[in-house]
């Protein structure tokens, strides 16, 4: 039964995303490809990315995943910004185009946070958010993912 209800819940969250995916390319809205929607959440999820760490996260190769980012900043959803560290390295940054796009979608996880906060009492959603943690931290190692949580927009200069 509880693998039943993790699928329930992860497939109501993809599908609710990929609604909000389709509805854009229905109201002619989106200039993203399904696939550029993929690669922006890679990139949001990452937080700012090196273009090499978003090729091994997608396991794509390098000149690949190079022209899918140039394909991005050219239609405005991506900045490239130069590391003061290493200035061979360019970090990915989501436009405030991407990020507003992207909260349209996100809206529906702290609508159902909300929902949980609004069912649930304090102590059993502390119980859930420790067993979340669990889930992310120890059962799914196979996805590293920085602390920080999503990224936000390029830096202002």
């Amino acid at each position: 039964m509880l693998d039943q209800a993790f699928s329930q819940v992860y497939t109501k969250f993809k599908l609710h995303f990929y609604q909000q995916v389709f509805s854009r390319f229905e109201n002619r809205e989106a200039t993203l490809t399904t696939v550029e929607s993929f690669c922006m959440e890679v990139i949001m999820a990452l937080g700012h990315p090196t273009i090499a760490e978003f090729s091994n996260m997608m396991h794509l190769s390098t000149p690949n995943a190079a022209y899918k980012i140039n394909n991005l900043v050219k239609k405005g959803y991506v900045k490239k910004v130069q590391s003061t560290t290493d200035k061979r390295e360019y970090h990915l940054y989501p436009t405030r185009k991407y990020v507003d796009y992207y909260s349209i979608s996100y809206a529906y996880l702290q609508e159902v946070v909300d929902r949980a906060k609004q069912r649930f009492s304090a102590e059993e959603l502390q119980k859930l958010e420790e067993m979340l943690r669990v889930v992310s931290d120890e059962l799914m190692p196979e996805i590293k993912l920085p602390s920080a949580g999503p990224a936000v927009a390029e830096p202002t200069p």
